[in-house]
């Protein structure tokens, strides 16, 4: 009777084990992407700031505030199925809104540097905010990452996403024209987290909109040296010793500045015999993307050995700054690190630096009429 009974209740314990399984399974693949909004903090001028939560039918989240459209936080999951943060940041409002590196945030109207904060467009010269030695940086003292910017949010298939639209008056940070700008971010189930730019002008001005998220896909743990980059690109952009292009570009083939095979970021980022490591303090610079043809298409790879996490780049545009956080300096703290000097490493895709006062380089003129549309994807996996 025992080990009947025995047997019987063994029986019941595997149905249950049975039906438990099923129904973790059944949960899973009914899991849906969902969007959801909270209060962030208070800005200066007494307004609210909201932070919207992006999570797919996987499992990944990205938080985005209307505030600068900042990325303030992105998971993805490492090779043993743990979902972690990998952007560099800060758990409350109040930090953004200090000086901070523009971590996460939408740059505008201009990203990367103009030199002497001038530019000469239609025979008139402007005059723009000096916020970065003797140049104008990422759109000046308040650029796009400064601003709130009105949210609607998507969901539509298999994809949630926030919308945000921002008004720039012309002559705001002394650029020209009235430009109407609208910011798309998406969040696939194929965990690929996309933003689409678009603009238009009433006035002639000249526009490059990036994102700047800081991503270390350690979780935050270590720095990125020993992060393997992977960048399609024949050439590179030399600068001064104040970042601003010399006018020319440079082959990066026999150089630190070869990626075509994915390298450590570590490997030759000291190497300062080489002038353009030592101007950037190492990676500081925009590379050329070979083959740029305006689609959609892979042009980096970043992979953390440790953990196994694999990032996958891909643009419309023409290049990409890749910036390995020399500046970083161990003052600011966020989410339990300390962002120490290469703690992060961007990718930005844009047009190149000082475009405007660099009549070789591709245009970044924006004319009434035409519209402003670029794209950026970055998709996670293991690998």
């Amino acid at each position: 009777m025992k080990k009947r009974s025995f047997l019987f209740a063994a029986l019941i314990g595997i149905g249950l084990m049975s039906c438990s399984k099923t129904k973790n399974e059944n949960e899973s693949k009914t899991m849906t992407s969902t969007i959801s909004k909270e209060v962030f903090g208070d800005l200066p001028d007494g307004k609210k700031a909201d932070l919207y939560t992006l999570t797919n039918a996987n499992g990944m989240t990205v938080k985005i505030s209307n505030y600068g459209g900042i990325i303030t936080e992105l998971t993805a999951k490492d090779k043993s199925g743990r979902w972690e943060d990998v952007v560099l940041g800060f758990d409350s409002l109040a930090p953004y809104i200090a000086e901070n590196p523009f971590f996460g945030a939408l740059v505008g109207r201009f990203g990367n540097r103009i030199a002497n904060g001038k530019f000469t467009l239609d025979g008139k010269t402007y005059n723009l905010p000096i916020n970065n030695g003797p140049n104008s940086l990422h759109g000046g003292i308040n650029g796009f990452n400064k601003k709130l910017w009105n949210a609607t949010e998507i969901k539509k298939d298999s994809i949630v996403g926030l919308e945000l639209t921002y008004v720039s008056k012309d002559g705001e940070e002394g650029y020209p024209g009235t430009l109407n700008v609208k910011v798309t971010y998406t969040l696939s189930n194929e965990n690929g987290l996309r933003i689409d730019y678009e603009a238009t002008t009433d006035k002639n001005t000249v526009l490059n909109l990036t994102n700047h998220s800081y991503f270390n896909l350690s979780g935050l743990k270590r720095d990125i040296l020993n992060h393997e980059v992977y960048i399609k690109s024949d050439s590179m952009v030399p600068v001064n010793a104040t970042l601003i292009p010399t006018g020319k570009l440079r082959a990066v083939k026999g150089t630190p500045f070869d990626f075509n095979e994915p390298t450590l970021v570590g490997k030759r980022i000291n190497d300062v015999a080489d002038e353009q490591i030592k101007n950037g303090g190492g990676y500081d610079h925009c590379w050329v993307i070979s083959g740029a043809d305006k689609s959609l298409a892979l042009f980096a790879t970043v992979k953390d050995t440790e953990s196994g996490r694999f990032m996958e780049v891909y643009t419309t545009e023409p290049a990409v700054q890749f910036y390995t956080g020399n500046f970083l300096d161990g003052k600011l703290t966020g989410k339990g690190a300390t962002y120490a000097k290469r703690y992060g490493l961007c990718l930005e895709t844009e047009h190149y630096p000082d475009s405007p006062n660099q009549p070789q380089f591709p245009t970044t003129e924006l004319k009434p009429g035409e519209t402003y549309k670029t794209s950026t994807e970055y998709k996670f996996s293991v690998k």
